[in-house]
């Protein structure tokens, strides 16, 4: 009996500092994050484990109980356990993940990286444990052998896409966070997720599409995200009747980009009078943003184009407009 209160007080004890440490954790957020906390955690879940463990194979042996066999309880034991070294080893791979994500580190490779040590984790623990459980390793390979030959003549298009998902870490078309398009498609919009058998992407309606890894081997695929410069391109028409102000306009349209902080002078800037239109004289404007956020190039292209009006009237000229071009000529041929 008296193993019995020795094994009834490691219980207790055990217990007692698992609750203590998901307590803290929960509590405390450097608990949470804390590596030895983690480790004590870990190493008690283990003990009460193995000592519930002695304890149940005592009591069988000493209760003479048949229908429950003590190899059954040691397969659980064995189960339970590894169970809790992969949620432990999960959770550091993932703070670490996170850590080099913040310290600038690329977040797809990052996470890909996470997945294949996860794999590699459960592999190990696998066959580790599968000696245990009465799995040898000659049979695991085996049976994975023929397992997966069948898997890849069921799965082939699971297989492709986790396949393609591999050639995207490697091939690196986008990056997780960019803005993609496919003109084969209709995909657009900013890359979540690249999971192993599909890519996660969220629209510019904030709706989630679930694209199939194998589908970018066989589309185009535009990436806007990884692009340096946003392009500002527009045509002003100004009326036939300002001809002799368009040099000036030009050169105060060219000295206002290039007094603007916003424009990448390293990149072209082309304002040029190109063209006779039907109804106006036409002036290229053509030039690069410094920055490829999409909502501050809107606003950097909202105020040239403010101060591009603003030259035109200083100028004493205007814009064309045809519809009242048309409505004179209609009046001069009807009188």
């Amino acid at each position: 009996m008296t193993f019995y209160w020795i094994d009834l007080g490691l219980i207790v004890a055990f217990s007692a500092v698992v609750l203590g440490c998901l307590y803290g954790m929960r509590r405390n957020g450097k608990w949470s994050h804390s590596i030895v906390v983690h480790a004590i955690y870990l190493l008690s879940v283990t003990g009460l484990l193995l000592t519930v463990n002695t304890v149940i194979d005592q009591l069988l042996v000493h209760y003479k109980v048949t229908l429950i066999q003590p190899d059954f309880i040691d397969d659980l034991t064995y189960v339970a356990i590894g169970l809790a070294v992969i949620e432990e080893m999960f959770h550091l791979i993932n703070r670490l993940t996170y850590a080099q994500v913040q310290k600038g580190s690329d977040r797809t490779s990052a996470t890909s990286v996470a997945r294949v040590l996860k794999m590699a984790i459960v592999l190990s623990l696998v066959l580790l444990f599968g000696e245990h459980l009465g799995l040898s390793l000659s049979g695991l390979l085996a049976f994975g052998g023929f397992g997966g030959i069948a898997i890849g003549i069921a799965g082939k298009d699971v297989l492709s896409n986790v396949f393609s998902g591999v050639m995207l870490y490697f091939d690196r078309p986008f990056n997780l966070g960019d803005w993609i398009r496919s003109p084969d498609r209709q995909i657009e919009g900013s890359v979540e997720e690249i999971g192993w058998r599909m890519t996660r992407i969220t629209t510019f309606d904030n709706r989630p599409l679930y694209v199939p890894n194998s589908l970018f081997s066989s589309i185009s695929v535009e990436n806007p995200g990884q692009m340096r410069n946003r392009r500002i391109s527009t045509s002003i028409n100004v009326r036939y009747e300002d001809a002799a102000k368009i040099n000036a306009i030009i050169t105060d349209i060219r000295a206002m980009l290039r007094g603007n902080p916003s424009i990448d002078l390293k990149q072209d800037l082309l304002i040029y009078f190109n063209e006779f239109g039907e109804y106006s004289l036409n002036i290229m404007v053509y030039c690069f943003t410094k920055t490829t956020n999409w909502a501050e190039w809107l606003d950097v292209q909202q105020d040239v184009y403010l101060k591009i009006i603003e030259i035109v009237h200083n100028n004493g000229a205007d814009f064309a407009d045809p519809k009242q071009l048309i409505s004179i000529e209609k009046a001069e041929a009807a009188g």
